[in-house]
């Protein structure tokens, strides 16, 4: 497995709370993070149909445009009694014109497990599939996982995205309800992290 040996990572993304959180958890190994927005990279078409494959065109996509490693990640809520859905449709679900609305994405999971009439408790989990890769096409994959159930109605409103229907195994909370460094502590990211740490920092 490949160290990262450079100073500075470039993290592709756009969302300012998933950069905030990435570089809270670099912090301990001197490396300085670098967000895909303030570079001006483009954010490239998810084309794939796997955590995996979509987390791979951000990441090289933004190791080649800008000579840097970069880290990408890929996640979602996947609903057991929907099939694991929405999956990697979980940002898409939330799309409108005017741009993402979560509430009505996480109206839409309820309105679909209501009409499957799905049996309680509605299992689910958050899943985040982490790229690192270089300019050179070498990468490493890291994966993590959060299992959970989806509640109604929501609950709370910290975190982002569908955090406030998704109560954590083991947790009387929503992720929506928890303080952000609590969740960011117990995530799913914070498993892919872990590994990521343990095989390219550590």
């Amino acid at each position: 497995m490949r160290k990262f040996a450079g100073e500075r990572l470039l993290v592709a993304t756009h969302n300012k709370g998933k950069l905030e959180e990435i570089a809270d958890l670099l912090a301990p190994f001197g490396v300085s993070v670098v967000g895909a927005a303030e570079l001006n990279l483009p954010e490239p078409d998810e084309t794939e149909t796997t955590f995996i494959g979509n987390a791979r065109i951000k990441a090289h996509a933004a190791a080649q445009a800008t000579g840097l490693p970069a880290l990408a990640d890929d996640s979602g809520i996947a609903i057991d009694a929907l099939d694991g859905a929405p999956g990697v449709y979980t940002a898409d679900w939330a799309e409108t014109p005017e741009g993402r609305d979560f509430v009505m994405a996480m109206t839409r999971a309820h309105d679909e497990l209501e009409a499957a009439n799905a049996p309680h408790p509605r299992t689910a989990r958050f899943c985040c599939t982490l790229v690192l890769a270089w300019p050179d096409g070498h990468d490493e994959v890291f994966e993590g996982v959060m299992p959970g159930k989806v509640v109604w109605p929501m609950r709370g409103d910290q975190g982002h995205g569908y955090d406030p229907i998704f109560q954590p195994d083991g947790y009387l909370q929503t992720f929506g309800e928890m303080d952000r460094w609590e969740k960011n502590r117990i995530s799913h990211r914070a498993d892919a992290f872990r590994k990521l740490v343990a095989g390219c920092f550590g």
